[in-house]
């Protein structure tokens, strides 16, 4: 990875908020993940490398200070996880985007795994609080037996406080590449004075969208029968698709903590079957 491939420009502080970035490596010592590189520019940082599941596994916590996003605001986030290596990356806490005030807002992740190397991007819910105006782009690349399991959870408004997403949106775009080839590609566009909101081709009237992605992992027939009845279990019409290499599992409702069950029951089935351990909760998750 290049020294300067994410380097941020500096604006003045009048015409942009906090431009902050982060950079993480993760090699491979002695059969433990060690986070061997960690650079950041403004307020967004790790504290620290954590070993709940032993030497092989790295969980790292990425911590943004300011405790929101506001318009103007933007993150890019970098991390290289080297040859052998296995890296988990979650949030303390919900991701909160606030009012655009004039000014979008952006987050810009990018992820390249190496040969033989697994990483879990596991972040919690993001609130989009109304009239937020929002890009995010997050793009993987795998090599050619990397693997990768990624999720979010997208709640549009703050149903519990009243609030509704009736303005506002949120652009978004995800790619993974694996060996040279793109093998996933989804972009979307979500206003909350707009059609998607409603549509049964867009939210369907739903204020939360979640989606876990595995890749390089093929389910048999059993197997992926068994992840669609423990997904449904928790929220019937829950759903799970199999594409060469990739299965995908979405939910859409109304409540963050039904679509953070769902997306648990589908990583503790998928994780042994991709990773070869079963899911080990982070503790701050519960706290």
């Amino acid at each position: 990875m290049k020294n300067d491939a994410r380097q941020l420009t500096c604006l003045p502080e009048a015409a942009a908020g906090w431009q902050a970035s982060l950079r993480l490596g993760f090699a491979r010592d002695l059969g433990a993940t060690r986070l061997v590189e960690r650079r950041h520019a403004g307020p967004l940082r790790v504290q620290k490398a954590l070993y709940p599941e032993g030497p092989q596994v790295c969980h790292a916590v990425i911590v943004h200070p300011p405790g929101g996003v506001v318009g103007g605001d933007a993150l890019a986030i970098d991390i290289l996880a080297g040859a052998g290596t296995h890296a988990l990356l979650t949030t303390p806490g919900a991701g909160k985007w606030y009012r655009a005030n004039g000014r979008a807002s952006r987050q810009d992740v990018r992820i390249d795994i190496a040969a033989g190397a697994a990483l879990e991007w596991l972040p919690q819910e993001t609130l989009l609080y109304r009239d937020a105006q929002v890009n995010l782009t997050h793009a993987v690349t795998l090599a050619d037996n990397a693997r990768y399991i990624g999720s979010e959870i997208l709640c549009f408004g703050r149903t519990a406080s009243g609030e509704v997403f009736a303005e506002g949106s949120v652009h978004q775009t995800s790619t993974i590449h694996r060996a040279g080839r793109l093998v996933w590609h989804e972009a979307g566009r979500i206003d909350g004075a707009g059609a998607a909101m409603r549509s049964p081709f867009g939210l369907a009237g739903n204020t939360v969208c979640a989606t876990l992605i595995a890749c390089g992992v093929t389910l048999g027939a059993s197997e992926l029968q068994q992840l669609r009845l423990e997904t449904d279990a928790v929220a019937p019409g829950s759903g799970v698709t199999q594409l060469p290499q990739i299965v995908v599992v979405r939910h859409l409702g109304g409540s963050s903590e039904t679509a953070r069950a769902v997306l648990l029951a589908a990583w503790h089935r998928l994780r042994p079957l991709l990773l070869g351990r079963p899911a080990a909760i982070p503790r701050l998750w519960t706290t």
